[in-house]
């Protein structure tokens, strides 16, 4: 389902269910008052982004460390991201297919009767005000409903379905923002709004993968599938990520600077070879990058890992470049240095937990996207991005390059 539809279906069907189910809620809590409820079964919701199940994982560790069993909503399509550290129970995630009306419809049903018989007892909807999750949180039957509230402050209308109403706030890290989600949580008395907490850097410290000497050397075998003339006593691998989903095309970058770059990098380095990545449904676009690049050291890499054999990967590399979107988020739980380009967003909000450096220009109408404005932007021209010279990126690459030679 493409993304514009399902913020219209958000709109149009989300804001009367959301305003007739708060007029369902306040008329059932008149004669039975809500009782709040020690959190031992906590299910987060996190439909959209997959960078999203890495940036939460502080959140959903310190939920651990007081006890709580998890469980995480998610789309099928971004379900392969909670493997990666795999902080869930498989058992315990249940994904909704987003592919068209009637599995959404299908599998939104089976959710809430899923979390009436997992015996959910709080929920933390921890997306930007979508009314759907506001929906799903209200009706899943958890006596504990914690999520962001516009307050007096630019919103998206969801209702009076939570218990727990926390202060969206747009000067700080998201992933401190979701741990400010559990604080309210946790918190023992009430407060409006929550969460005055205080949320230190050392509370976002992502835990790293483990990843075995046998894995590593199985990942070194298939790059020498596809680049037969790799050995890696002699060989580093840089990897390019030039995609980024749907949901913000405008954050990506203009292919003919990557394949500017791409060629810096091999002219100057003969010891690199470089790994075009991506999905498999971007392998076409990947190789269009490789024959411009007119390399034999440019491998077309897309679509032959999947997702959790990322950080192997990520492990055995010596630098990547990605436009702000998955990889990103997914190479931090790995030492690899990850150079993010970002243009619609912020790494203030949204940067890599990781070894990353982001490349930003900060123009005056960065960022343009945001929660109240649903992650939609006017723009159609995304200069922010056109600003950033191959130039400029390549000489924020040689740093690492320089030092490993």
């Amino acid at each position: 389902m493409k993304v514009d539809t399902m913020r219209k279906i958000d709109y149009y069907a989300g804001v009367p269910l959301c305003f007739v189910l708060t007029l369902w809620f306040g008329l059932v809590h008149v004669f039975s008052p809500a009782k709040r409820k020690t959190p031992r079964k906590v299910l987060l919701i996190e439909l959209s982004e997959m960078g999203s199940a890495i940036l939460v994982d502080p959140a959903m560790r310190k939920l651990q460390q007081h006890g709580a069993e998890l469980y995480f909503l998610i789309f099928k399509k971004n379900a392969a991201s909670l493997r990666l550290l795999g902080t869930v129970a498989e058992k315990n995630v249940f994904t909704i297919r987003e592919d068209g009306l009637v599995p959404l419809a299908t599998d939104t049903l089976r959710f809430l009767f899923w979390a009436r018989r997992q015996g959910i007892d709080s929920v933390i909807d921890l997306e930007l005000f979508s009314r759907f999750t506001a929906l799903l949180t209200g009706l899943s039957g958890a006596a504990n409903r914690v999520g962001f509230y516009a307050f007096h402050n630019e919103g998206l209308y969801r209702g009076e379905l939570l218990t727990h109403r926390v202060a969206y706030n747009a000067h700080v890290h998201i992933s401190k923002t979701f741990i400010a989600l559990v604080n309210a949580l946790l918190s023992k008395k009430d407060e409006h709004p929550y969460s005055k907490t205080l949320v230190s850097d050392d509370e976002i410290r992502l835990t790293k993968a483990e990843i075995s000497a046998t894995q590593q050397d199985a990942m070194r075998e298939l790059v020498n599938r596809d680049y037969p003339g790799y050995t890696p006593n002699q060989h580093r691998i840089v990897l390019i990520n030039p995609n980024a989903s749907e949901l913000l095309p405008q954050r990506r970058w203009m292919p003919e600077r990557y394949v500017a770059v791409m060629q810096k990098i091999l002219n100057n380095y003969l010891d690199v070879i470089i790994l075009i990545t991506g999905a498999p449904a971007e392998r076409q676009e990947a190789e269009d990058l490789k024959q411009q690049v007119n390399n034999e050291r440019c491998v077309n890499f897309a679509g032959r890992l999947r997702l959790a054999e990322l950080p192997v990967l990520y492990s055995i590399a010596s630098l990547m470049l990605t436009n702000d979107s998955g990889p990103g988020h997914f190479s931090s739980i790995t030492d690899l240095p990850t150079f993010v380009i970002f243009g619609p967003e912020t790494p203030k909000l949204y940067g890599s937990l990781g070894n990353s450096t982001p490349i930003y220009a900060g123009l005056a109408c960065s960022p343009c996207v945001s929660a109240a404005n649903h992650r939609k932007t006017p723009c159609t021209d995304n200069v922010c991005l056109q600003v950033i010279e191959a130039d400029e990126v390549y000489e924020k690459l040689k740093s690492v390059l320089d030092a490993g030679s």
